[in-house]
């Protein structure tokens, strides 16, 4: 993996997978990483399970690469990536990310949460565990302060990323 200005470039070879919730909260504490509330409660859901390990690609990309340069709601900035052949990621993609994602840039602002979508972050796209609203729709990495973060985030249907917000995508999915 190689990353410019903070951001992954190419693909990224990760193992997902073959851990159990247990010792994906052991690894991330051991490593220091923060959660927030609503990533505790994405580890808590039964997707976390023990499965079988999987090899993925990870490909970075900002939803303006999509040719969504107004931006586009969550279920908009999907379905573009399915035409550009890019595939969501397992819902525990984010902790395994967040393990060996070590180098990610520093955010350019410290604010933790603010109604929006935060600067820096790089969202883990994958399907929504839960219909509900105010169930956490997935992952996203940020370093805030030098401080590493695995956090939650909420949306409804009507929320618009920016064409600058970036997400992490399966590629070479068939």
């Amino acid at each position: 993996m190689e990353q410019t200005d903070g951001h992954v470039t190419g693909a990224l070879r990760l193992q997902v997978g073959g851990s159990t919730r247990s010792e994906l909260r052991s690894a991330l504490d051991s490593r220091g990483v923060q959660l927030n509330a609503h990533a505790e409660t994405l580890l808590d859901h039964a997707a976390f399970e023990r499965r079988d390990r999987e090899e993925i690609n990870i490909v970075e990309r900002a939803v303006g690469d999509f040719n969504l340069s107004n931006g586009a709601t969550l279920s908009e900035v999907f379905a573009a990536a399915r035409e550009h052949g890019l595939a969501l990621c397992p819902p525990d993609t984010g902790p395994y990310l967040r393990l060996v994602m070590t180098s990610q840039a520093n955010a350019p602002d410290s604010v933790l949460s603010a109604g929006r979508s935060p600067s820096g972050a790089l969202k883990v796209a994958s399907a929504p565990l839960s219909d509900d609203v105010d169930f956490p729709k997935g992952f996203y990495l940020r370093v805030v302060d030098n401080q590493q973060w695995l956090r939650g985030y909420r949306c409804d249907d009507e929320y618009r990323f920016s064409a600058q917000d970036r997400f992490a995508f399966q590629q070479g999915v068939d």
